[in-house]
C-alpha cells in the first residue's frame, strides 16, 4: 500500500521513495504519454496513472501541464546533446568526428523513440515556449556541426570562396536532413543507427569535399551541361 500522499511505500523497507527517482518517474511517464497521445491530448490523469501516482502528486512536484512538458522537453534535449557529445572524440578527423556525432545521434533517437517524438513532433507544433526549447537544443547542435565543417575546410585547404555563412548554412541544412532522416529511420523497421548515419555520411560528405576543393555546382554549369546532351 503507498503512503497516504500517493507515494508508494518501498517494499518491505517502510522506506519512501526518493523524491528525485519519484519525479523522474513521473516525467518517464509525461514523456510517453505525451509522445504517444500528443500534448493537447495527455492529460494528467493518464500520466499520474502510468506513473502509478496520485494526480495531486503530480502537480506538486511538476506543477503544471505546461511546466511538466517544459521539464521534458528540457530532459529530453539535455540527453540528446549529451549523447551526441559523448560520441565524439576530440582530435579525430572532422569527417570522423561528424561520422561518430551522427551515429551517436541516431543511436539515442532509436533507443529514445518517445523522446524524439516529443522533441520532433509534439514541442514544435504548440508554439512558444515549448518551440523555443527545441530550437536552443538545435543551435547547439547546429554550432557543433558549423565547427567540424569549417575544420575540415581548413584540414583541406578548401575554395576560400566558401564564406563563413555558406558554413553556416551548410550546416544548418546537415542538421534539418538528420533530424528528418531519423524520423524515417524511427517508422522504418530494420534502419540501424549506422545506416542511416551512413546514408548522411553519403549524401552530404562527398558533396562537402567537392565543395571544398572548389568544384561547384552551377545552374549555368548545369545548363550547358544538359543542351550537350540534347544535340
Amino acid at each position: 500500500m503507498g503512503a497516504s500522499d500517493g507515494t508508494p511505500v518501498a517494499a518491505g523497507r517502510g522506506k519512501r521513495m526518493p523524491r528525485a527517482v519519484r519525479e523522474q518517474q513521473m516525467m518517464d511517464a509525461a514523456v510517453q504519454t505525451f509522445a504517444r497521445l500528443g500534448y493537447r491530448a495527455a492529460s494528467m490523469d493518464q500520466i499520474a496513472e502510468l506513473a502509478g501516482v496520485s494526480k495531486p502528486l503530480v502537480y506538486l512536484y511538476l506543477n503544471s501541464k505546461d511546466e511538466l512538458f517544459t521539464a521534458c522537453i528540457r530532459r529530453e534535449a539535455s540527453a540528446l546533446v549529451a549523447a551526441v557529445q559523448a560520441g565524439i572524440e576530440p582530435g579525430l578527423p572532422a569527417d570522423r568526428q561528424l561520422w561518430d556525432g551522427l551515429t551517436a545521434f541516431f543511436r539515442h533517437t532509436a533507443e529514445n523513440p518517445d523522446g524524439w517524438s516529443v522533441l520532433h513532433s509534439q514541442a514544435r507544433t504548440h508554439g512558444e515556449p515549448f518551440a523555443a526549447e527545441v530550437a536552443a537544443m538545435r543551435a547547439e547542435i547546429t554550432a557543433f556541426v558549423n565547427h567540424l565543417i569549417g575544420d575540415a575546410a581548413r584540414e583541406a585547404r578548401c575554395d576560400p570562396h566558401l564564406a563563413d555563412r555558406e558554413v553556416a548554412g551548410l550546416a544548418q541544412a546537415l542538421v534539418g536532413a538528420a533530424e528528418s532522416l531519423a524520423a524515417w529511420a524511427n517508422d522504418t523497421p530494420g534502419v540501424s543507427a549506422k545506416e542511416a548515419a551512413a546514408t548522411l555520411m553519403n549524401f552530404a560528405w562527398a558533396g562537402l569535399e567537392n565543395l571544398m576543393k572548389g568544384d561547384r555546382w552551377s545552374p549555368s554549369a548545369a545548363a550547358t551541361s544538359s543542351a550537350g546532351k540534347s544535340r
